[in-house]
């Protein structure tokens, strides 16, 4: 009966587990973590890798047009009527009926470019578009990146929001557990006793608004990393404890534009356009070619599949294409190719300019930030310390409520202004890092 017992038992407790699974540890993830997840599964980085792969296809399509190709073909001709020719013999015109009711002509036939430069300018430029590819994969994962970025001290602002209205809400708890013992030893009116419990009541609203934007934050995230939604995890690290890399930009961090993925995308537009000047400047040069055919070919009367008996012949030969005239279609493309090049090279110029504005803008904006942190800091510390003298004061009745609730605010103030302070920081900097297309964060 024992075992019975313990077996039922063991059933039911296997069926709950089975009906209410245990719920999993909460993850903790840094931000390069979430970083890495997000490079390994979102389908903005497969475009951009497969279209990579794309372009390598269409350089070694156009490789192989400089190698031999070889055809075979096979052919059978029926005759319904045989040609007829008349002659004159002795005075008299007579009719010859010539050919074969069946042909059959059956062979391989070999082409191979000798001298072609318009195909090897191709060649070379197909290479350029397989770099240009690879920078738009790279442009790719640069934005990816700071969109995690983003996201990811959007959740730290969010959970440290959250934490200061908690605390809020504990104070005023607090409070209204003073003032409700000040109530029942005379000291207080049912009028504080009440307005204690409002102000109660109107910070959990807030919670719960702050509980929502930390699930959003979260969401948004989980999206861009490309996992299921209902992950759970925490990051490693608090906004608070980020402050101490908070020394301006990166010491000996390279603020050049070299590495901006728009500019150099517009370099290697600027090298293919000059390879299409050459490009129509070769379609004026001759080209050669070679070939070689190898046939076999059978004539016969009759049945088509008998007395078959087929003779081989083969050619070789060269072949010389020279361009003379083409209705100005070589010249106008020509003139189209160099405007193109003077287009792009009024661009970059242009962009450059531009590139160079925001980052000067960037670094302003970053030094700024960081001076803003250390004056909100020094102002939290204030406001903190005011506070809680003006919280001692309020529990031995040297202070009123209304006094502690403007201490209180201004508190709560100061340290929502010195996270935000924080936030702007941190989304700046990655701001910087893909306006320089720094690749640090991806490595």
């Amino acid at each position: 009966m024992k075992r019975k017992k313990i077996l039922s038992a063991a059933i039911i407790f296997l069926a709950a587990v089975a009906i209410f699974p245990a719920r999993a540890a909460e993850v903790t993830l840094s931000r390069k973590q979430c970083i890495e997840i997000a490079l390994d599964s979102s389908p903005t980085v497969k475009v951009a890798d497969l279209e990579v792969k794309r372009t390598e296809y269409a350089r070694r399509e156009t490789t192989g047009s400089l190698l031999p190709t070889i055809d075979f073909q096979a052919a059978y001709q029926r005759s319904i009527e045989l040609q007829t020719i008349r002659m004159n013999m002795g005075g008299q015109s007579q009719s010859l009926k010539m050919g074969s009711d069946n042909t059959w002509n059956l062979g391989f036939n070999a082409q191979m470019p000798l001298v072609a430069p318009t195909l090897w300018k191709a060649i070379s430029i197909s290479k350029d578009q397989i770099l240009a590819s690879l920078e738009s994969a790279r442009q790719s994962r640069l934005d990816l990146v700071h969109q995690i970025n983003q996201a990811y001290y959007s959740l730290l602002l969010a959970i440290a929001s959250k934490d200061v209205i908690r605390q809020n809400y504990d104070r005023a708890l607090l409070n209204a557990e003073i003032y409700e013992k000040q109530f029942q030893a005379g000291t207080a009116s049912e009028y504080d006793v009440l307005r204690s419990s409002v102000q109660v009541t109107n910070i959990e609203p807030e919670l719960l608004q702050a509980d929502i934007s930390v699930r959003q934050c979260k969401l948004s995230l989980v999206v861009l990393m490309g996992i299921d939604y209902d992950f759970e995890f925490t990051p490693d690290v608090t906004l608070e404890e980020m402050q101490q890399e908070m020394y301006g930009y990166p010491l000996g961090a390279d603020t050049d534009l070299n590495g901006n993925s728009s500019l150099r995308s517009l370099d290697i537009q600027a090298r293919i356009a000059d390879k299409n000047v050459d490009l129509k400047k070769f379609a004026w040069i001759p080209t050669l070619g070679a070939s070689f055919n190898l046939n076999w070919m059978s004539l016969s009367n009759g049945n088509a599949f008998r007395n078959l008996d087929f003779s081989p012949y083969s050619t070789v030969g060269l072949a010389l294409s020279v361009p003379i005239f083409s209705g100005g279609t070589k010249y106008y493309g020509l003139k189209q190719a160099q405007v193109q090049v003077k287009e792009v090279a009024l661009q970059r110029e242009n962009l450059l300019n531009s590139l160079s504005m925001q980052r000067d803008l960037a670094l302003d904006n970053i030094n700024r930030e960081v001076r803003q942190i250390e004056s909100s800091a020094a102002g939290m510390k204030s406001a903190e310390k005011a506070y809680d003298i003006m919280q001692k004061s309020f529990e031995i009745g040297a202070a009123s409520f209304l006094d502690l609730r403007d201490s209180e605010l201004a508190h709560t103030t100061a340290r929502l202004s010195y996270l935000q302070c924080i936030y702007n920081y941190l989304v700046s900097v990655s701001e910087l890092d893909l306006l320089l297309g720094r690749e640090n964060e991806i490595r």
